[in-house]
């Protein structure tokens, strides 16, 4: 099966290619892996998480309130009038990478809710998912729908919604030229590489500002324009418009009330700066929301972009697959006990949806308090078929090595990897069976 460890090496230009053999396993052999209490939801258990999400987030902020101010003349003593501004800036900058984390943690709970993992009441998970959204933005049913439509067709090239791939003819490149390169990426001609580079307009710098531009400002974009959504959509498609085509005739209602929470957000967000001021509200509020929406697009991306991660054409495409074409990562992790005491913090504050992303594709109705247990009971089945699903841990500087070696996939074939800015991509898929089963999961 689908072995991340299993490499081979293409005779051709000296390029190392891991061989990825598409996994056969079935919804069954995943779902009887986790265990049974993992499926409980506790509408009492989820609010407790919720309640202690807003008090966080409350001393917090009445933390940064009452102990910045001290950073003054009169209060302390520093080498030079100009700290005093600098150490208010860094404390202020402080709470908003903190509290842009714990508003990571209450989208979490509402998008639980959207996934009806918060209770196992219909009701009690919309009001809690459209009041949670609300506060911090979010159109909650359309999102709902949308997210739903997601795990259902993950990492399936046509009908994805979500950090779909572009693809050779997106970026301009040149027509495949079987006779400078090859499909499966294992081979290209020096001067053809130079103009993917050109074409493609690599360089360190220009990855680091539109890697900048996507973490900050991806998730208000996809809302708003579909930004790296379904291609097949039409220009400007967005989650607001009731009668658009990601939504169903019968959910009309549902943007609706979605539009309407929304609204009363950012009535709310103008009167509290004409009451508070600009500038008190940027600090205490909008710096964190620009954060979470950074968390938010920082996580799902790396989740689900690797040079190792599958995209299959409808033809190959089925459930089980699409579920196992994402990678669980430590949020902020990495070696040594600073690592672990970073990733503790983020996973803590984040209820580990970052730790635990590929049991909720298979399942996304296990809440995040028993997704631990079901992550442990799958990663050991599908050991056992050879799968490996623990991606490196995610990081600024992982991010930026995923922006620069997934740069486009090509227009054909039945899995299909993402290759670099050289046109050459990191695996080569095979399948262990002539059985391509087409998935006809119904929405």
């Amino acid at each position: 099966m689908a072995n991340m460890n299993e490499m081979s090496v293409s005779t051709t230009d000296e390029t190392v290619q891991a061989t990825f053999v598409v996994p056969e396993v079935t919804v069954k052999d995943l779902l009887s892996a986790i265990p049974p209490h993992c499926f409980q939801r506790s509408f009492f258990r989820s609010s407790l998480y919720l309640v202690g999400d807003f008090v966080a987030i409350s001393a917090l902020l009445w933390t940064a309130q009452t102990y910045i101010p001290f950073i003054d003349p009169r209060y302390i003593s520093l080498p030079h009038p100009v700290l005093y501004g600098a150490a208010r800036l860094a404390a202020w900058g402080a709470y908003t990478f903190g509290a842009g984390l714990l508003f990571m943690g209450l989208f979490v709970v509402g998008h639980e809710a959207g996934h009806g993992a918060y209770s196992t009441s219909k009701t009690a998970n919309n009001i809690v998912g459209l009041l949670v959204h609300s506060f911090i933005g979010v159109p909650y049913h359309a999102w709902r729908i949308s997210h739903a439509k997601h795990h259902a067709q993950t990492s399936h090239l046509t009908a994805d919604q979500a950090f779909v791939p572009n693809t050779r003819e997106d970026w301009g490149l040149p027509p495949l030229d079987t006779e400078k390169e090859n499909l499966e990426g294992t081979a290209v001609s020096s001067d053809l590489a130079e103009v993917f580079e050109e074409v493609l307009e690599y360089s360190p710098f220009r990855s680091i500002y539109w890697l900048f531009i996507q973490l900050f400002f991806g998730w208000p974009a996809y809302l708003i324009m579909n930004a790296k959504g379904q291609k097949n959509y039409p220009p400007w498609t967005n989650h607001f418009m009731p009668r658009g085509p990601i939504f169903a005739p019968h959910q009309y209602r549902d943007i609706i009330i979605s539009d309407i929470g929304v609204g009363i957000w950012f009535v709310a967000l103008v009167f509290a700066i004409a009451h508070f001021g600009f500038v008190a509200v940027f600090r205490t509020y909008i710096m964190p929301w620009f954060w979470y929406g950074h968390w938010l697009v920082f996580i799902t991306y790396q989740q689900h972009t690797d040079p190792a991660l599958p995209h299959y054409a409808a033809t190959s495409f089925t459930f089980p697959r699409g579920a196992l074409s994402t990678f669980d990562r430590e949020l902020m992790g990495g070696p040594g006990i600073f690592g672990k005491i970073c990733n503790y913090i983020c996973a803590t504050a984040t209820h580990g949806i970052c730790e635990t992303h590929v049991a909720h594709h298979v399942c996304s109705k296990i809440p995040h308090y028993h997704a631990w247990a079901a992550k442990a009971a799958l990663d050991k089945r599908l050991h056992e078929e050879g799968i490996f699903l623990q991606g490196r841990p995610a990081t600024w500087t992982e991010a930026y090595r995923i922006f620069n070696e997934c740069k486009f996939i090509e227009s054909e074939g039945e899995v299909r990897f993402y290759k670099n800015a050289k046109g050459k991509a990191a695996r080569v898929a095979v399948f262990a069976s002539d059985s391509i089963v087409d998935s006809g999961v119904e929405l």
